[in-house]
């Protein structure tokens, strides 16, 4: 049977070797765009620090298609209602498949298949370590280089497995 995650790799493929038999004269890096995230939070007792560089090649004014690594790295004292304190903290690196399409100049669709270890480690239980697979669809404004909008992960219910607490996340790009 052909899985989810081996279709949208196979028609980004697809789509990227369409794109590549397209005859120009420009060299590879005049389309080739850098930018990422990077997350910072603190509170009372909890900490995370997490970094995304990424790398896209536009094809044409519409379509483009990269690759994005990730790590995150949060620790934090939880207090349970019931039961002693404990600290727990998590470890995730992984890299994602990315395809952005703007069909007009402020709106962008975004597919993206990301692939996530991770790893936790509890006062309370031995440390583990699983891959988390997600398939975003996306909507979002774009203003040039930087697009702000709404993701939604379509695997968030088949598996109950992510490594965000809704099907829902925020997406901020920057690309220069």
């Amino acid at each position: 049977m052909f899985s989810k995650n081996k279709f949208l790799i196979t028609a980004l493929l697809f789509i990227s070797a369409f794109s590549f038999s397209q005859n120009t004269s420009e060299p590879f890096m005049n389309h080739v765009r850098f930018g990422g995230t990077f997350n910072l939070g603190f509170g009372n007792n909890y900490t995370t620090i997490g970094l995304s560089p990424s790398a896209i090649y536009d094809f044409n004014n519409q379509f483009s298609a990269g690759v994005s690594f990730s790590y995150l790295y949060s620790k934090g004292k939880y207090y349970p209602v019931f039961g002693e304190q404990f600290e727990a903290s998590t470890s995730m690196l992984g890299g994602s498949l990315i395809a952005l399409y703007n069909p007009f100049n402020a709106f962008q669709l975004s597919a993206e298949f990301e692939q996530m270890n991770v790893n936790y480690k509890d006062d309370r239980f031995p440390e583990s370590s699983e891959w988390i697979p997600a398939i975003y669809l996306g909507l979002a404004y774009n203003t040039g280089n930087i697009a702000f909008g709404m993701r939604y992960n379509v695997l968030f219910y088949s598996n109950n497995r992510s490594i965000y607490s809704s099907a829902f996340t925020p997406v901020f790009r920057v690309y220069f």
